[in-house]
């Protein structure tokens, strides 16, 4: 899809906070501020080649990128390390198959390839701590929780068998060593879709079939509430907690963000629909709190902003929107913006 930026977007991706996100395109790479909308890096074909996959540590001067798209300088088994104050590479991480998405925390790399999750010490005396083995992932869905202060230290990946995760203790240091991965049987079909809140203590699910989230707890391992996205099928692209974990948003390619409350879900819509055999029991299932529709059929990744009543979704074809939502339901524009006509500021 040609953006209205004139570019091609390949990837979208979030920092850990979502106060930033990495635009890689067919032009190169922007790393944009996301309140308010300012452009903090741009670095062209040139100087990187096309990249498929970017990663921001926070909002540091390290970042991650995996080659790809229609002009790459490197290739898609490697990750590269790019430090924007030395300005040049500083690591390299090179493997046997294609790296389908990279992950960074503070002292962590993880790298996920289709079947094997790599989890290195980072970016000091950086080595290989240990390997997990998945069921073939070619979304790369992976996640980490981001809370730097957070007890919990958390990855939740993909498990062997249909529709299971697996969630694995980040909190290792010696080598070689992790601890046995907890299971959970998530969905009957596919997994096409995962988030984890920052603390580590709750983590999102929806299947290929994209009609339900369930959210679970990761201690128990038990599910704490089923929210439906819709009746009809679709692939999800994105789900994400709020920082305080009280509400949690999703996209698909039905072009709508949904917004649901998951502290007081009384909020939540309840179907009125009568069981009916073709719509199957709707009838416990909770329906988003509030809703809004981006242009149709745009891929795009949405988050809550700083004001946790709202929602920025940063769509493929270069807009930005930003809508508030109340209790009641009510979901109003706030702001819209084409984020690749957002020229370069120096002050980050």
């Amino acid at each position: 899809m040609t953006s209205r930026g004139g570019a091609k977007v390949l990837s979208l991706k979030f920092n850990q906070d979502r106060s930033c996100f990495t635009c890689c395109t067919d032009a190169g790479v922007r790393i944009h501020n996301v309140e308010p909308l300012t452009e903090k890096a741009h670095y062209d074909t040139s100087e990187m080649g096309t990249i498929i996959h970017c990663e921001m540590l926070h909002r540091t001067n390290l970042i991650a990128v995996v080659g790809g798209g229609p002009r790459p300088k490197f290739a898609d088994n490697t990750i590269l390390i790019y430090d924007d104050v030395l300005k040049k590479f500083v690591l390299d991480y090179t493997f046997t198959q294609p790296v389908v998405a990279v992950h960074l925390k503070r002292d962590r790399l993880i790298a996920v390839l289709r079947r094997q999750i790599h989890v290195f010490s980072f970016p000091n005396n950086s080595r290989k701590l240990f390997t997990l083995e998945t069921r073939d992932n070619p979304r790369g869905l992976c996640q980490i929780n981001s809370l730097i202060s957070s007890e919990k230290q958390l990855l939740v990946c993909l498990g062997h068998k249909l529709g299971s995760i697996q969630l694995v203790d980040l909190s290792v240091t010696e080598l070689g060593i992790s601890s046995a991965p907890q299971t959970i049987s998530a969905h009957q079909g596919e997994v096409a879709c995962l988030a984890l809140n920052s603390q580590g203590t709750v983590v999102a699910t929806a299947s290929d079939k994209g009609t339900l989230i369930r959210v679970w707890d990761t201690v128990k391992r038990t599910l704490l509430v089923e929210l439906r996205r819709g009746s009809d099928p679709a692939t999800l692209y994105c789900i994400n907690f709020s920082p305080d974990s009280e509400f949690l948003c999703c996209s698909s390619d039905k072009g709508t963000i949904h917004i649901f409350a998951l502290k007081e879900t009384h909020l939540n819509r309840r179907s009125s629909l009568k069981k009916m055999s073709f719509l199957g029991n709707y009838i416990e299932s909770q329906w988003a709190l509030a809703n809004f529709t981006v242009p149709p059929e745009c891929a795009c990744i949405c988050a809550f902003g700083s004001n946790k009543s709202s929602v920025v979704a940063i769509c493929m074809d270069g807009t930005f929107h930003k809508y508030v939502f109340t209790p009641t339901g009510n979901c109003n524009r706030e702001s819209f913006d084409v984020y690749l006509d957002v020229c370069e500021d120096d002050d980050f």
